[in-house]
Order: structure tokens, then sequence, then C-alpha cells
């Protein structure tokens, strides 16, 4: 019994489905969503798999089977029928793409609103005065005037965020500070849960704040400000990566982020009082008479060769 080429179609179409959906949620592309932002973009990239696998397949299925069905004939030299058009054929193949672009798109702008994109007050931000006209898009996207408020823009400012960390990144390294202890390290702790919101700057160059299991990056500027937001979901420790070349080191430029329960990091941050209060402390003793840094370091430098100019500029 001869098989009608509608079944056969039907049939592809459903395998083809199947197919798709499945790898689009087991591809294994990505490492561990350890945030909620993570979450979000995952299954937005899960989506653009699923569509991105199906396109693929489809227009080269498509070209395979035409190249064998309508091969040349060996001793047929003759041409083909020829062929003057499908209009409907052509308003189809323009359509598919297009409905599929506009959808990915509007998913997108909701996933970037979902994190925090389009929030006026608690988003990316940069200084209005200082913004270039030849931002990014997405700069472009998540900065907006003073003068325009969150009623204008149908977006509501989010609440401010629990923790908040003051991150600068210089030529090769990461300094996190925590205004509310005053406590300062080259290591990044947060709490499970809580949301944490990351104020970027540069002393240097241009910098990039990125952690891959987040799925968040964003640029750390010299003389701007940018804001960073996530929640972490998933203990263990993770690398904070420069993901902007700035300079000959900058593959070594990495720190470590530790997600841990609220009460490992409270403990983390009086251990970190204690020992910045022991090294003032000790500062204090190697030091009684208060001298200057120059005065005090002079013995030193002079036995090594150093100027106390020098020492000067790097104290300022």
């Amino acid at each position: 019994m001869k098989i009608p080429s509608s079944i056969w179609t039907l049939l592809i179409g459903i395998v083809l489905t199947l197919v798709c959906l499945w790898y689009g949620q087991n591809h294994g592309l990505l490492p561990t969503a350890a945030s909620d932002e993570a979450n979000l973009v995952d299954a937005l990239f899960n989506a653009m798999i699923t569509v991105s696998l199906g396109v693929f397949l489809l227009v080269e299925g498509i070209l395979i089977y035409t190249a064998f069905r309508y091969k040349r004939r060996a001793g047929d030299n003759s041409d083909g029928p020829p062929i003057e058009g499908n209009v409907p054929l052509e308003i189809l193949w323009t359509i598919i793409p297009t409905v599929i672009v506009i959808g990915i798109s509007v998913y997108s702008f909701e996933v970037y609103n979902e994190i925090g994109g389009f929030d006026v007050h608690g988003g990316h931000q940069m200084p209005m005065a200082q913004k270039s006209p030849l931002m990014s898009g997405t700069a472009l996207a998540a900065t907006l005037p003073d003068t325009v408020n969150a009623d204008e823009l149908k977006v509501s400012p989010r609440k401010p965020a629990e923790l908040i960390i003051n991150a600068a990144g210089l030529q090769y390294a990461w300094i996190f500070t925590y205004p509310d202890s005053e406590v300062t390290s080259g290591e990044l702790h947060v709490p499970i849960g809580r949301e944490v919101q990351v104020n970027l700057t540069a002393n240097d160059v241009i910098h990039a704040f990125w952690v891959p299991e987040f799925r968040l990056k964003q640029d750390a500027i010299p003389g701007r400000e940018t804001r960073l937001r996530f929640t972490p979901r998933v203990a263990g420790d993770y690398s904070v990566i420069c993901a902007e070349l700035c300079g000959p080191y900058h593959g070594v430029m990495k720190a470590t982020i530790v997600v841990e329960s609220q009460a490992n990091f409270d403990k983390w941050i009086q251990e970190q009082l204690i020992a910045s209060k022991q090294t003032l402390n000790q500062a204090v003793a190697a030091n009684p008479a208060n001298l200057s840094p120059d005065e005090f370091l002079a013995p030193y430098t002079q036995k090594m060769g150093i100027q106390s100019a020098i020492i000067h500029q790097v104290h300022m």
C-alpha cells in the first residue's frame, strides 16, 4: 500500500517536532544555573535552540531530498521543466521567519525586563551626563534620562536590593567592598536567596564582570557606575571572569564568588572585621611614632634603591 505524501509530511513533522523539543531541553550546552536570572536566560536559550534546530533540520532535509530526488539521471541531458514560481509558497516562507524573529524578540525583551534591564531605578545604569552617543544597544536600552519616570515607561521600579556590594576592577584583579560593614576583600561572598546588587566601577580601563553560572555580564567603565542584580540559588564556588580585553594579563583576571548560607555569610563578615582590626593594630604598633609613609618607609626604600617620590606617588 502506497502511503500518501501528506501522511509522510505529517509523520516527518511530528518526528521533527519531538526531536527538537527533546534536544531543546536536554542539550547540556550550558553550565550549572546558579541564580534566578540564570533560569530565565536558560528558558530563552532553550527556546532558541529548539526553533533553530527545527529550521536547520527542515531546510537541510529539503535540500538533501531535492538533491537526490531531482538529480540528473544517466543518459538524460535534457533540461528540467520550467518553473515560473509559486506565490503562496514564497509568501509562506517569508511569513514564517518573520513570525519566528518577532516571537524571539518579544520573548527576549520580556526576559531582559525580568532581570532588571529596563528598570529605571535598579537595573544597569550610568550617569546621564556621561552617556556616549556610541553606546551599545544594550546599554542604550538600559540607560534612561533623568526626566523619564517609571510610569511613563510602564515599568514598575524594583525595591532596593537586600545586599549591596561595590566592585572595582583594576589591572588585574577585582576588589569587593561591603558598604554596610566596610569589609573589603578580593573574594566575593553572597548569601543564598538574597537579592544582591553589585555597583561596578573600573580604576583604569574597561573591564567586564561575568559569572557564567549566573548568566550575567556587565561592563565596568572608568568614571561611571553600572549596576548588576542577581539572586543566587545554588551554593558553591564560582569564578568571576573579566570578559573585556583589558591588557596583557587579561586572562588571569579572575576572582571567586562564594554562594553560602546566611549563617556562613555572617560568620565570614565577622571574620573579616576581626582580621582587619588585627591588621590595623599591627600597623599602629609597627609605626608608634605615627610617621608619614615616606618617613616610615625611608630606611627600607634606601636599601632597595627606591626613591621616596615613587612611594609618595603610589600612596597618593
